[in-house]
């Protein structure tokens, strides 16, 4: 848009005989990027437009319009934008295999960023291909995120609980006593998913191969080393279903709509969601929630899922890359991590903390606990595979569906897939 401007107020200037016109409009110019992005109501579209307004006071001369997309059909609006060049300048992107599945209309960022302000940067081995940052990455992430439990700390003192629970039988447990106290003990839902109104079950699925598998030994569920159908997979499941079947959750896990209301106000204890939440329930809850590791494992769980789960990255197409670099390597920037700290996020900038206090609960796994990290497993698993396991999973949780029965119909898309999608390098 704003080379059009500008080629327009040049051409005038000829016309009209005036040898300053063009240099006059040149030097007030203003260039116009657009940037997509999917977040809906969440903190991370609180942190992206302070993020837009405060690139915009250093960089006057660029204006940046941000343009809220539909979550449900976000990367098909994209992909589509994308064959007719007419989508935006900069836009949200998922890391890992969904950045490599969009990468044919994303700019690798390698030489175009400086290389000393990237390596401030947490997690940029997960938007590169292979997962090797020295490719060069396709994404600047915008924040650290867990998949992560919550749990109401009031409820669990009247429920008599002392500790948190790290197997699934301590679980169990809870659940018994957090039922006496007429407390729902794990409450599940469809309620602030900003994917869609339907229960998304790749958080808890993340926990079960945690409790399952190493993180080194995540990549076969990739190249199918380790079949999705394997008895360590089967257990985890059965193990999960028995959270429905012995009334630790609610009845209607996969249609209620105000499983987070009802957390924040004390009727449930827990439940399982992400950091791009917890600014909401600290606001609500103040000093009573609290984030634990889902113990879904029959021994004490040591891993925890802590990523760069989404960023922003340049179109290949864009017109305006020295401008969309200069957005990109602003969000590298200490003054860019607090912001996205103020928004309730956690800065995927190295060696800065946040502060809000469960936030931070969270970096402590890790960082004091030592707990092993893990990505996010719906974002190194096969696209196709994740979508199966979206619609078969719930039934699970729901006793609707064997887990031998859903694994089965996950190992079976995986077997579909093209060789290179399940080999020994991570491709989209």
């Amino acid at each position: 848009m704003a080379s059009a401007v500008l080629a327009g107020t040049m051409a005038a200037g000829v016309v009209a005989g005036t040898s300053s016109a063009a240099p006059a409009a040149h030097a007030s110019a203003k260039t116009t990027l657009s940037l997509w992005e999917n977040y809906g109501t969440e903190q991370n579209a609180t942190a992206t437009r302070a993020l837009v307004a405060a690139f915009e006071k250093k960089h006057p001369s660029i204006k940046i319009n941000v343009v809220s997309e539909p979550a449900a059909n976000y990367f098909s609006l994209l992909q589509a934008s994308a064959i007719s060049h007419n989508g935006p300048d900069l836009a949200v992107m998922w890391t890992g295999l969904f950045t490599l599945q969009y990468e044919s209309f994303l700019q690798n960022l390698k030489g175009l960023v400086p290389s000393a302000d990237l390596a401030r940067v947490e997690d940029l081995q997960w938007t590169a291909n292979n997962f090797n940052s020295s490719n060069g990455p396709f994404v600047v992430p915008l924040e650290v995120q867990f998949y992560i439990g919550f749990y109401n700390k009031t409820a669990f003192k009247k429920a008599g609980i002392t500790s948190v629970p790290k197997t699934w039988s301590q679980l169990y447990s809870a659940c018994s006593a957090l039922k006496k106290v007429g407390i729902t003990p794990l409450v599940y839902g469809n309620g602030g998913q900003a994917l869609g109104a339907e229960f998304y079950p790749w958080y808890d699925m993340s926990y079960m191969m945690i409790g399952a598998h190493s993180v080194a030994n995540w990549k076969g569920l990739y190249d199918g080393a380790i079949p999705w159908t394997s008895s360590a997979n089967v257990a985890q499941l059965a193990a999960w279903q028995k959270l429905k079947t012995a009334g630790c959750t609610n009845a209607d896990v996969l249609t209620k709509t105000n499983n987070i209301q009802n957390f924040e106000t004390g009727k449930a204890a827990m439940l399982v969601d992400g950091t791009w939440d917890t600014a909401q329930y600290t606001k609500a809850m103040g000093s009573k929630v609290a984030a634990f590791i889902p113990p879904f494992s029959t021994s004490p769980i040591k891993g925890v899922v802590e990523f760069a789960g989404d960023g922003f990255s340049m179109t290949s197409y864009s017109q305006h890359k020295s401008q969309d670099a200069q957005f990109l390597d602003f969000l590298t920037t200490p003054q860019a991590g607090q912001i996205v700290n103020a928004a309730g996020l956690i800065p995927a900038i190295k060696g800065m903390s946040t502060s809000n206090p469960v936030n931070q609960e969270m970096l402590n796994f890790v960082n004091k606990s030592g707990d092993t990290p893990y990505p996010m497993l719906d974002n190194v698993v096969q696209g196709n595979v994740v979508n199966t396991g979206s619609k078969v999973l719930p039934s699970v949780l729901a006793a609707q569906q064997s887990p031998k029965s859903a694994l089965t119909q996950m190992q079976q898309t995986l077997g579909q897939l093209p060789a290179s999608q399940r080999g020994p390098s991570y491709a989209g």
